[in-house]
């Protein structure tokens, strides 16, 4: 198998938020069950794996599924003020960040989040991690109709940047991003954190990397060679 490339040198790049900027899938995860613990609810880890990447819509049909609207509304309500403490403190980093966001600043690449967090939690954890004034345009899914999985968030980013979709890459790290980026007519790569690419995700045919380090080499490596191509 030939080693991965970039097709094209991107005039932006679009970021993800929770797990490919931000370690908060686990600490998000960890809230909801220690939340659902105290309500006599031991769920099982796959539930709160399936919520990973979705919007609060589908993560609150997944807990009515699981427990009824009542308890679900505890739950949610108690997993929000154990995630705030969180959020207060500053999500950890993901490995690699600030190395890539460096890169783009140093090659003066604009950049933007497209996330499925609501706007107003969005910007603060951001700004708790240091990263809000490293992006020339968040957006959110208070900002689109329609969530991930659908293009909406990633075809505002990128005209909030004024660069065509075509040309903009992505870093996402689950499956249900990853569509929306394809679906947007970008060219996103995946650097997985708690989710594997299984076969049908693997079938998309995006480029799968393990690190957001092994991306920004991927990266320099193709503005070495065409910067402008």
């Amino acid at each position: 198998m030939s080693p991965p490339s970039l097709p094209f040198a991107p005039a932006a790049v679009i970021f993800d938020m929770d797990g490919l900027m931000l370690d908060s899938e686990r600490a998000i995860i960890a809230c909801l069950a220690e939340a659902a613990r105290e309500r006599s609810h031991d769920l099982p880890e796959l539930l709160w794996l399936s919520m990973v990447g979705h919007s609060e819509a589908v993560c609150r049909h997944l807990l009515d599924e699981a427990v009824g609207e009542a308890e679900r509304e505890q739950i949610l309500q108690r997993s929000h003020v154990l995630y705030d403490a969180v959020v207060a403190a500053g999500v950890p980093h993901r490995p690699g960040i600030l190395a890539m966001l460096d890169f783009l600043d140093a090659r003066g690449i604009p950049r933007a989040v497209a996330t499925s967090t609501r706007r107003p939690l969005a910007l603060r954890k951001l700004e708790a991690a240091g990263l809000l004034s490293r992006f020339d345009a968040v957006c959110t899914s208070s900002d689109v109709e329609h969530p991930k999985p659908a293009p909406d968030v990633y075809l505002l980013a990128a005209r909030s940047l004024g660069v065509d979709p075509e040309r903009c890459l992505v870093l996402e790290d689950s499956p249900t991003g990853v569509r929306a980026a394809l679906a947007a007519g970008m060219h996103p790569i995946q650097i997985p954190d708690l989710l594997e690419p299984d076969d049908t995700v693997r079938a998309l045919g995006h480029t799968i990397l393990p690190s957001l380090d092994d991306a920004r080499v991927l990266l320099e490596q193709r503005l070495a060679v065409h910067p402008d191509a």
